[in-house]
């Protein structure tokens, strides 16, 4: 595949010289509180005639006419104001991030944890490879197999981590960022007081932008949430609603919050079809998308847009953040992303690896274009279409700015189903399009990077290997060590290893969360179902993270492989303890058999409370209060809205699954 040689001629040369300092406060930034999310838009009016006139970078001050201090608009700052402004900014720019765990990212603290977790992880290579530390083949290959792949994704990380750092927003994005908005052209349209109609430019050309929203089932109040606060961010834009759910009732709320709604007659693609279904209706030069649980912040164009100054740049990514971390599967969920978001993705910018997550982002619509659509072979359409791109020579940029909230997975199913459809996609690419594959056209860096994503949900499988160990040695007495090596030194080099992986997390997060390291020792049957449904070809069916079906399913119906590991290692620990106690002493084996029974009891207790939780929830329910569950296609009924057969000759991109359309025109949003 070549790289497209007219994308290459067309890039703006433009400088590469580090001015991160320059990142200085174009506006005033106000406090979103969650009522501000979900404050009904401004009304729509029509909208008045393009103006020609190329933004202008005014010396007067930010606020109009008439205008208030939340809607004030950016302004040019002298240079001895930047430093002041931008420590202002940086304290009230990612409001939904904890400010202690925030300001430690890339601190010299931070990189002196990485460099002793990276000397504990080879210490510990070399002790378990040692010939003389070899034990029984069979516990000593578990170990082997199982360690190596922590090993190489721990080494990889910390490389990508100590990459990271660097501010990806350079001269081009602030000086496209100061004159984003055509002050002079807002004040005579009269729209200082309609933010969400504020035209926007790019190297003095104006822009279009479309704002996809993907629903397929959510509750109503959060596709409500999410729609009104898209409606609402600053910049000249068009909301798109786009329902694979097919109902009624979304379609009459789009209408009344003024965004344009969509209905497919199939389903094909899923959410990387409904995508691509849509791209044959909006016409826009970029395109946002957001899950219909994530609301936008105002300001997330304007900080979003100025990167398309570079004609390379393909799409912008920036964080999933979770406000709803109040159980421990939303907190364990969540808090597994932190690292992952803080350090990980900040760190593939400097090699052009940042991969698109799915939802709070924005794409360059003639790069969507260039590789014939969103990517609809696999669920995981996110980081498949950024692998596509990145193999057409576009480029990525990841900013670590919160700039939408949603929500974790709240449940053992949806956590399930989420890592399954999220595993599934990895090992696809790791079997099936190997990154080192000489045909694909990547860097080196590039390729490296792939590789730790397409091999990372190994890692979940690991801890199913290392259960076994200690059985073995219990049963059958095979043991993974040498007998002449002491307790002792094998702590010492195991916890040289796992204590600074903890220790490196402990330092990100600001605090230890249990709650990570629990769905993480209990999960690998997800991971391993996930690799055996690539290794067989079989289809991974498309559900959505947290939406609501009607009856609550019990939770054990997705933990069945837990509830049997829990079983054999109770009997395992009583055979154990039973065998130490005729020895006079308790083994290492037996210790560490009992600690993973005793997670494993946590993981159950967990799955009780939530059955219990769902029992009371499904009793207060009403029917009234019941939500709409997705028509199927055969029992969808007949909708007042106008039907349009697509010819699929006429669609573009070529990718895009079309059966048909069901729309009604909105206001301008």
């Amino acid at each position: 595949m070549s790289a497209p040689t007219d994308v290459r001629r067309s890039r703006a040369d433009v400088s590469k010289h580090d001015v991160s300092q320059h990142d200085a406060s174009k506006h005033d930034v106000s406090t979103h509180t969650a009522d501000q999310h979900t404050a009904t838009a401004a009304p729509p009016t029509p909208v008045p005639a393009r103006r020609s006139v190329p933004p202008q970078s005014p010396d007067v001050p930010a606020l109009l006419p008439g205008s208030d201090v939340g809607t004030a608009l950016p302004q040019q700052l002298v240079t001895r104001d930047r430093d002041r402004a931008r420590r202002r900014r940086a304290s009230v720019q990612v409001p939904n991030v904890r400010p202690r765990s925030e300001s430690r990212a890339h601190s010299p603290v931070m990189v002196l944890i990485v460099l002793v977790a990276t000397l504990g992880v080879m210490a510990y290579a070399v002790f378990l490879l040692d010939p003389a530390n070899r034990g029984d083949f069979l516990p000593y290959g578990l170990v082997i197999v199982a360690e190596s792949v922590l090993v190489g994704q721990a080494l990889l990380s910390m490389w990508t981590i100590l990459s990271g750092g660097a501010d990806p927003r350079d001269f081009a994005f602030h000086q496209t960022q100061d004159t984003l908005f055509d002050r002079d052209a807002i004040s005579h349209d009269g729209l200082a007081d309609q933010p969400h109609r504020w035209p926007m430019h790019v190297r003095g050309q104006q822009v279009e932008v479309d704002v996809f929203i993907t629903v397929y089932g959510e509750e109503l109040s959060k596709i409500a949430a999410t729609v009104q606060a898209a409606v609402a961010m600053r910049g000249e834009h068009r909301t798109w609603v786009l329902d694979d759910g097919r109902s009624d009732e979304v379609q009459a709320l789009a209408a009344e919050l003024g965004a344009r709604y969509v209905r497919r007659l199939s389903s094909h693609g899923a959410k990387a079809g409904n995508i691509n279904h849509a791209l044959t209706l909006a016409k826009g030069d970029y395109y946002a998308v957001f899950d219909a649980d994530f609301v936008p912040a105002p300001d997330f164009l304007f900080e979003t847009v100025p990167f398309f100054a570079d004609d390379s740049i393909a799409f912008v990514q920036t964080p999933q953040t979770y406000g709803n971390l109040h159980n421990l599967v939303s907190r364990g969920a969540g808090y597994m992303q932190t690292v992952f978001y803080k350090f990980i993705q900040p760190g593939r910018n400097r090699f052009n690896a940042a991969f698109c997550v799915g939802t709070n982002v924005i794409f360059r619509r003639s790069a969507i274009d260039d590789i014939g659509g969103m990517h609809t072979d696999s669920k995981s359409e996110d980081v498949w279409t950024s692998l596509m791109l990145h193999e057409r020579g576009w480029k990525s940029v990841f900013i670590p700015m919160t700039l939408a909230v949603g929500d974790a997975p709240e449940t053992i199913e949806g956590f399930t189903k989420q890592q399954l459809r999220w595993a599934t996609g990895g090992f696809e690419i790791l079997l099936t399009h190997f990154p080192f594959n000489p045909k694909h056209r990547l860097t080196m860096d590039q390729r490296l990077q792939y590789l730790v994503t397409a091999s990372f949900y190994l890692t979940g499988i690991v801890p199913g290997l290392l259960l076994l160990v200690p059985p073995l040695e219990i049963y059958f007495d095979l043991r993974p060590m040498n007998l002449s090596i002491g307790a002792g030194e094998w702590v010492l080099f195991y916890l040289g290893f796992y204590f600074t992986q903890v220790l490196l997390a402990f330092y990100a997060l600001g605090s230890f969360r249990y709650e990570t390291l629990l769905l993480a020792a209990v999960s690998f049957p997800i991971y391993a179902s996930a690799l055996w449904n690539v290794l067989c070809g079989k289809e991974q069916a498309w559900h959505v993270t947290g939406a609501g079906r009607g009856r609550t399913p019990s939770p054990f119906n997705f933990i069945v492989p837990q509830v049997l590991v829990f079983v054999f290692l109770t009997l395992t620990s009583v055979v154990a303890v039973w065998r130490d106690l005729g020895n006079g002493q308790l083994t290492l084996a037996t210790a560490w058999n009992i600690t993973n029974t005793l997670v494993f009891a946590a993981f159950i207790v967990a799955a009780f409370r939530e059955q219990a939780r769902n029992r009371v929830a499904d009793r207060a329910q009403t029917p009234g209060e019941a939500v709409r569950p997705v028509t199927p296609l055969a029992q969808a009924s007949a909708s007042p809205l106008r039907t349009t057969v697509v010819r699929p000759d006429t669609l573009e991109p070529q990718r895009a699954a079309i059966a048909g359309v069901a729309m009604q025109d909105g206001h301008r949003a």
